[in-house]
This record gives structure tokens, C-alpha cells and sequence, in this order.
């Protein structure tokens, strides 16, 4: 099998697959060498800890202390593996897309107008 990488396709193909592989393999090593039974016990989780966030930010600070929580989450054992699988699926993906190339812009058209282009403050009737 000889692998012809001149065409740019192929290249961008070839490219955009790598980076999937290498962020897949990455994802299975964390997720292999992350401990399953790891817990961390959060002190902000009683119920008198949330009332006092309720009461001194309302509902609004409760939900960005979820979000806050839940975002350092993402970011220990196996759920950092699923992060990691995720992101390079995503990065794959737009640099497929955004090495697609543009349609060739239409030619100007010649007509009654003249040549001078229409601004947004030109108002001719």
C-alpha cells in the first residue's frame, strides 16, 4: 500500500484522523491508570452550607457553585478521560471543517448600477 500524500484532501484527512487517534489514546491511559474509587468528600455539600449560599446570594449563586463543582469535575480520574476523548473529537472535527476550502467568489457584475459599489448610507432611486 503506498500512501500518497500529496493530495491536499488526503493530507487534511490524514492530519485530522491523527489528532483523533492521539487524543483517543491519551483518553484510554487516563482512563486506565485513574483510580474508579477515588471520591473526594465535599464540605459544601450540606445542606447548611447551600442554605447559607441561598440566603447570601439567592438561587443564582447556588446554581454557580453547581456549575463551578461540576466543571472542576471534569477535570479528575476516569471523567477527565471522557473530557479528553470529547475535546479531541471536537478539535478533529474543526479542523476538518475549517480546512474545507471556500467557493471561488462570483464574478462583479456589470449593469445599470455603474461600477462604484452600493455603500449601506448610499441611497439612490
Amino acid at each position: 500500500m503506498k500512501w500518497n500524500l500529496r493530495d491536499r484532501s488526503t493530507r487534511l484527512r490524514f492530519i485530522s484522523m491523527a489528532i483523533l487517534m492521539a487524543g483517543l489514546l491519551g483518553s484510554m491511559v487516563i482512563y486506565w491508570n485513574a483510580d474508579p474509587y477515588a471520591t473526594d468528600y465535599q464540605l459544601d455539600e450540606t445542606k447548611k452550607s447551600l442554605r447559607q449560599l441561598e440566603v447570601y446570594g439567592g438561587k443564582a449563586n447556588v446554581m454557580a457553585s453547581d456549575l463551578r463543582e461540576w466543571i472542576g469535575g471534569l477535570w479528575h480520574g476516569r471523567s477527565l478521560a471522557v473530557t479528553v476523548a470529547v475535546l479531541s473529537a471536537l478539535v478533529a472535527a474543526g479542523f476538518r471543517l475549517a480546512a474545507i476550502p471556500l467557493p471561488p467568489l462570483p464574478p462583479p457584475r456589470s449593469g445599470a448600477g455603474g461600477d462604484k459599489p452600493r455603500g449601506i448610507g448610499d441611497s439612490r432611486r
